[in-house]
């Protein structure tokens, strides 16, 4: 009797391992997909494998101490998954069908434009801004340094030849008779009379003086270092110390109308004109021992002042 019990248990046991072992260790819900869907892997396993088959998570359920997988696939057709070397799990992927007669089958929706926003609309608007500073910057530099020497070209205008005292003395004739101090334009008269006289000396005898300060001209001039037919200058310590002595006071006058705002009296404007006509005589005469003046303008300059 017990050798019968002990092979009665023994077949038991048997047939639920056999029955075990003919069951997989996981689990696939859902077993069908369509192309791209997913499925979702339960169970105890330690790898997931397959050919088409693309695992996109695991994780480890503590509660239930199971395995949880997410797979899904882009190949139609039926894939095995392999848990192990002896355990396998089926999925089938479907592929999906596309009615072509219900469907509502359109073109390719033409390009649209995107209007612009305003940072594209500024940043256009900064770049203008931008290049005409620059032509503008350029202009200014050209006007003050002379554009003559920044281009290293010729002025296509015709070059006046005639001595610089006779340009001066007209340019001072023309002042005179535009009466701009008569007008409430002091100002303007006197910087148009010193920008002559300024012109005048940097002519004739070399100095920048439309380059440098009226502290600087009269000091350049009273050194008498002079590029400008340096030869031919032969004016005396005490005479040029006098016609310095002039152009400064010229000077002076000038600046404090122009930056002082200072109202001169009728006199001192006539004053600095006549002061001016002798400088450029004066100081001409100097270099040449020929009287080049132009007794035209002057004479007429002495009639009219006179007159006044």
């Amino acid at each position: 009797m017990n050798v019968r019990r002990h092979i009665a248990v023994l077949v038991a046991v048997l047939a639920v391992a056999t029955a075990a072992c003919g069951q997989t260790a996981a689990r696939i819900t859902p077993d069908t997909i369509a192309l791209g869907d997913q499925a979702t892997l339960r169970g105890h396993f330690d790898r997931v494998a397959g050919q088409g088959i693309e695992v996109l998570s695991i994780a480890d359920d503590t509660a239930s101490g199971e395995r949880q997988a997410v797979v899904t696939s882009f190949t139609a057709g039926d894939h095995y998954i392999y848990l192990s070397p002896t355990d396998s799990l089926r999925l089938t992927v479907a592929e999906v069908e596309v009615d072509t007669v219900a469907a509502e089958i359109r073109d390719i929706a033409p390009l649209q434009r995107v209007p612009y926003t305003f940072w594209e609309i500024f940043r256009w608007v900064l770049l203008v801004l931008g290049i005409a500073a620059l032509a503008v910057g350029a202009i200014w530099l050209m006007e003050r340094l002379g554009h003559r020497r920044i281009l290293g070209i010729a002025s296509s205008e015709p070059r006046d030849t005639r001595p610089p005292d006779v340009r001066a003395l007209e340019g001072l004739e023309t002042l005179r008779r535009e009466q701009l101090w008569q007008a409430g334009k002091a100002k303007e008269y006197h910087t148009e009379l010193t920008d002559t006289l300024r012109r005048f000396v940097e002519e004739s005898t070399g100095i920048r003086a439309t380059e440098l300060t009226s502290g600087e001209t009269c000091d350049a001039l009273a050194e008498g270092n002079w590029a400008a037919d340096s030869n031919h200058w032969h004016a005396e310590t005490a005479a040029l110390k006098e016609e310095v002595q002039r152009l400064k006071e010229i000077f002076e006058v000038a600046d404090m109308v122009k930056f002082a705002k200072s109202e001169p009296l009728a006199h001192e404007h006539e004053h600095a004109m006549s002061e001016a006509v002798r400088f450029v005589r004066d100081v001409w005469q100097w270099h040449t021992d020929e009287d080049s003046t132009a007794e035209a303008p002057e004479a007429e300059m002495r009639k009219e002042g006179g007159d006044a």
